[in-house]
């Protein structure tokens, strides 16, 4: 006998409506006899878990966190949900009304439970066999709200929305504490904040400024019923996404708001008619929205740090989000150290003699004397992820999403001379440097790092080569040089001498006292070849360094953060800067005295002036793998490197020295980051280091030797001919050039080097004002830039 349907569904719906009454008289005893001890020992133990479930925390939602530069304007955002809390004075009257009409118009009559309402839903969705109605109060829906924003993990945030009893009742016992603890006002506020309207808005001001870009305060009534009728279902009444059914749901909140008698029927009428009307605003996070982004980069991991107690980096992926998601969520606010006139400076001085589309790049960072405060970072590129761009912050060490560096080039050597001046090497003590040679009896200095160079463990070997084969530009550079004119030329043979003298170990330490490191976090590698810059840094702390000297010697680490407050307005502790006197002052004045010399009688002579006192030194590295540029103003250091960004040693940039383009980079970019400054002048050392007189070299080029030899004798100087002759575009056996060259300054009494040409109108080879570059053998694993393998093959010395 077939059954009768009819008959099937009435008992299903019977049953449906049985069930709703049970649950329904369940939620009201749990909320008006928690306590009542006869209903039986289930009935009780389930009342005592009731009331034992704790509080929950209702501290305002997650704010963006906002990066500041050093003046106060906005540099950056960092959110998951883009949010802005507002006090409920803030968000507009029509607003506040059209939310309770639409969710819970008895809000102000009821406590937590609206019971009506949860017994109409319960009757309703029970006949209908499916969810129809909603039957939650306001509050419910705000802790509701809540507890998916507390959830740290996705299986917490699935418990939170889990269609069970126990997640009612839970919810229920969290809207009755918060009923206690709040009034009606502080619940709607905190839930117009916690809200979420869709595309992305976290609460009503997000929600204004993203649909209408403008505040809660100054939404109409379309515009509240539109936002208002958003939170039943955020992606189903999108308007950016659909337009009718959010058209049609705002009507619903505006004859909802009729009814209640909030507008007249005319109103809701009038209003219906109108169509939706958007003027979008769409917010950018992140450091790729930022006008200064590799800044933004490098304070965004310095603040992973300070957020992991400095552990960042020791942390697995999972424990690494979770930090970032504090970032992200936090509401911090970061005051840094960004210069916004030496931020341009700096993108206007690299985008003078590189283009964002090349693969040749350039990367700067300023930072001040005295302070250790970084004023600006910046690379050629544009930031992203996209063709032609890059994400990886090149000015940058690894630990502030760096690459692996490049070579510091002849821009070390300062280190070595200040070592020197450090044991009293007298600054007149001259070495005869030839051209190329091999020199021996290095100190051994073993490695107290832990750098890995093919695989294999370097610590407590010792790197040091001896012997050394090390040459020079070419035959143009070679003959008598002290400290001076060692420097002022870059000799390689001089300095390899001077290191000798200096040990290779007091060498690096002198670098490692102005805070240098390798850019991959590891300590400098003392191989003998260190001296020629074949350690890879990066650009942020090598500018630290010279700012060291610049200071007269005292050296502070550099720093992007100034000062962070949590969204409570709570000071967060920084980590204590490093800030120490690594040199005697009398010391750093003399080396900045020689290093002004760079610019006005040295290699870094045709760089254009700074228009005030600098000091710098340049530095072409092995095989062209790189060029750099460092110096400093007494109230501002740079640091500047040009490479091939696919690998220095694959991709060289061959022609290119620290002069010619690095150079001009960080001529421009200091001129105009110190436009309107004071200029400062440097302090004169005190102490006498055995200077020696230097005297001009007079200009004898085209002359007979007989003239030229009288002309230089005249000058002070002892005059010898190098034997054979040179290619030249002078006469034949007139003078071809000389070594150290015309209007260079060199020492009274040295040995200037005549070379004769041979009439056979070739390029001239390569002077002291535009050093060339050997290769640099003894530097086992040597790598030039961000992305090259840079192995050289040369063979270990251990």
């Amino acid at each position: 006998m077939q059954e009768n349907p009819d008959r099937e569904n009435a008992f299903a719906k019977l049953f449906r409506l049985l069930a709703a009454s049970v649950v329904a008289g369940v939620l009201v005893a749990f909320v008006v006899l928690p306590g009542v001890s006869s209903v039986g020992v289930t009935a009780r133990d389930a009342a005592a878990a009731f009331d034992n479930i704790p509080p929950v925390n209702t501290s305002a939602p997650p704010e963006k966190t906002v990066v500041y530069a050093a003046d106060g304007s906005q540099l950056a955002t960092f959110f998951d949900e883009y949010r802005e809390s507002v006090r409920l004075d803030q968000v507009s009257d029509i607003m506040r009304k059209a939310i309770v009409a639409i969710e819970d118009s008895r809000f102000y009559e009821h406590g937590a439970l609206d019971i009506k309402a949860a017994i109409r839903a319960l009757a309703t969705n029970a006949q209908a066999g499916a969810t129809k109605q909603g039957g939650s109060s306001l509050t419910q829906q705000y802790v509701k709200n809540l507890l998916l924003e507390n959830a740290e993990t996705p299986a917490e945030e699935r418990a939170v929305i889990a269609p069970t009893v126990g997640r009612k009742l839970r919810e229920l016992r969290y809207a009755l504490d918060v009923e206690k603890r709040m009034s009606k006002n502080e619940i709607l506020q905190g839930y117009l904040n916690v809200a979420y309207f869709g595309a992305g808005a976290y609460g009503v001001q997000a929600a204004a400024k993203r649909y209408f870009n403008k505040p809660a305060s100054k939404l109409s009534l379309a515009e509240a019923a539109l936002l208002a009728g958003i939170t039943n279902s955020p992606y189903a009444y999108d308007p950016t996404l659909h337009e009718g059914a959010a058209l049609k749901r705002r009507n619903t909140v505006l004859y909802r708001m009729s009814e209640l008698g909030i507008i007249s029927k005319r109103q809701a009428d009038r209003t219906a008619n109108e169509p939706i009307k958007l003027n979008q605003h769409k917010p950018k996070g992140g450091c790729e929205a930022s006008k200064a982004p590799f800044f933004c980069e490098y304070v965004r991991y310095e603040m992973l740090s300070i957020l992991s107690d400095g552990k960042y980096w020791k942390m697995k992926p999972d424990k690494q989000a979770v930090v970032l998601r504090k970032l992200k969520r936090g509401g911090y606010n970061i005051r840094t150290t960004l210069d916004l006139q030496a931020q341009q400076a700096a993108e206007d001085g690299l985008a003078s003699e590189t283009s964002p589309d090349s693969k040749r790049v350039g990367a700067q960072a300023m930072v001040e004397p005295g302070t250790g405060k970084i004023k600006a970072i910046a690379t050629s590129k544009k930031f992203g992820n996209g063709r032609r761009q890059t994400a990886i912050n090149l000015a940058a060490d690894a630990q502030h999403g760096g690459g692996i560096g490049v070579s510091a080039g002849s821009t070390f050597k300062v280190f070595t001379l200040l070592a020197a001046i450090d044991q009293g090497i007298p600054v007149g003590t001259s070495f005869n440097s030839p051209a190329r040679m091999t020199i021996g009896g290095f100190s051994s200095c073993a490695y107290e790092g832990y750098a890995k160079l093919g695989g294999k463990e370097m610590h407590g070997k010792n790197l040091v080569a001896n012997p050394w084969d090390v040459g020079n530009a070419g035959d143009s550079e070679k003959g008598h040089f002290n400290l001076r004119t060692g420097t002022w030329h870059s000799v390689n043979t001089f300095y390899a001498q001077l290191e000798r003298r200096v040990g290779v170990c007091s060498a690096i330490k002198m670098a490692e006292d102005f805070g240098l490191k390798r850019a991959d976090g590891n300590r400098l590698l003392p191989f003998t070849s260190q001296v020629l810059g074949t350690n890879e840094v990066d650009m942020v702390h090598l500018s630290a360094a010279y700012a060291g000297i610049a200071a007269r010697g005292k050296y502070c680490a550099p720093i992007a953060i100034t000062e962070v407050t949590d969204a409570k307005g709570k000071k967060l502790k920084l980590p204590r800067q490093d800030c120490h006197q690594a040199i005697d002052p009398d010391i750093a004045d003399e080396t900045t005295k020689i290093l002004k010399g760079v610019l006005s009688q040295g290699t870094a002579k045709g760089v254009p002036s700074v228009g005030r006192p600098a000091a710098g030194k340049t530095g072409t590295c092995e095989s062209y793998s790189c060029a750099v540029f460092a110096g400093y103003t007494p109230n501002l250091a740079s640091a500047v490197a040009y490479w091939d960004i696919r690998g220095g040693f694959r991709y060289p940039v061959y022609g290119v020295y620290g002069a010619t383009i690095p150079g001009p980079i960080w001529a421009r970019s200091l001129r105009q980051a110190l436009e309107g400054k004071p200029v400062m002048s440097f302090t004169e050392p005190s102490n006498d280091f055995g200077d020696i007189t230097t005297v001009d070299v007079p200009d004898v080029k085209g002359q007979s030797v007989g003239v030229a030899k009288a002309e230089l004798t005249a000058a002070g100087f002892s005059a010898t001919v190098s034997p054979g002759p040179v290619p030249s575009d002078q006469p034949k056996g007139t003078v071809a050039y000389t070594s150290p060259s015309g209007g260079s300054k060199a020492e009274e009494g040295s040995t200037v080097l005549i070379f004769i040409s041979n009439g056979g109108n070739a390029l001239v080879p390569t002077t002291p004002s535009s050093p060339g570059v050997p290769s640099v053998p003894g530097t086992p694993g040597f790598n030039g830039g961000t992305g090259g393998t840079g192995t050289r093959g040369t063979r270990w010395p251990f």
